[in-house]
């Protein structure tokens, strides 16, 4: 679904079903030099089990046009324009790595406008090393082939996984080299300055009334299950849902995370 927020096109993959703005609403956000089918294995099944789906692509990524932008808060910003745009005055939002920070962001904008938040991937400080910054700048494939290992765990090199012939590793590598060739304005190093400045998710997190969830990789090296002390702390009353799973949980254990989200909607849309 094509969607004007900020005067530029937005793109919102809705599963595969039509947008019905009398259907409770869930937006997913991806993260860094990713687009909406990070999600493909969630969205489709919550489109077509009673929910409006709205994966976005964020501005510079995907099919979404304009530049890409180069805060957390503007990021949340833009994802509440899509709202107005869509017509939906309440959703749950999804969101994962950088993407769990705009969402949490948004909450914060607008709490009146969220039921719930999903943390996937997620810590704050979200800290990127200088290595990994400058790399993302000056190198960007090798960035990119960087965060691949980083992101995956072992189970994911398996060519099983997460089913016969498909390399999940591979597919990750091939998005965000697309995402290179569609944006080649460093968008890597964009997506991890803003995630290195954001100074806002400790208010965030503590302003947080509505229902909350973190699913959190087991493996997770880029966000390490001990790194959301600080986040899960500021909300007692958010449920953590841990997975056998890296960084790239949607693609390693999609059952687990699609159960883990279903079972979320139900008590917060």
């Amino acid at each position: 679904m094509i969607l004007l927020a900020e005067s530029a096109q937005a793109y919102c993959y809705t599963g595969g079903r039509p947008f019905d703005a009398e259907r409770p609403t869930v937006v997913f956000i991806h993260g860094a030099q990713n687009d909406h089918s990070v999600w493909s294995q969630q969205t489709r099944y919550f489109a077509h089990h009673g929910y409006n789906v709205l994966a976005v692509d964020l501005p510079g990524h995907g099919r979404s046009k304009g530049a890409a932008k180069a805060s957390v808060e503007d990021m949340a910003g833009w994802l509440l324009a899509v709202l107005d745009a869509a017509g939906v005055e309440r959703a749950m939002l999804v969101g994962h790595s950088m993407g769990s920070l705009v969402a949490l962001e948004a909450s914060y904008l607008a709490p009146q406008r969220v039921s719930g938040v999903a943390m996937l991937g997620t810590t704050y400080p979200m800290k990127v090393s200088d290595a990994l910054l400058e790399t993302s700048r000056s190198d960007e494939p090798a960035a990119i082939d960087m965060v691949n290992i980083f992101s995956h765990s072992m189970r994911a090199q398996n060519p099983s996984c997460p089913s016969a012939g498909v390399s999940t590793m591979g597919v990750s590598r091939r998005l965000m080299q697309r995402m290179s060739a569609i944006n080649p304005q460093h968008l890597f190093h964009t997506d991890f300055t803003a995630c290195n400045a954001y100074a806002n998710g400790e208010a965030a997190a503590r302003a947080l009334q509505c229902p909350t969830l973190f699913i959190v990789g087991s493996k997770d090296m880029m966000t390490p299950a001990r790194s959301t002390k600080m986040l899960t702390s500021c909300v007692a009353h958010g449920k953590i849902v841990h997975v056998d799973a890296g960084h790239s949980l949607m693609s390693e254990q999609p059952g687990a995370v699609l159960d883990a989200l279903f079972a979320f909607a139900a008590t917060s849309v």
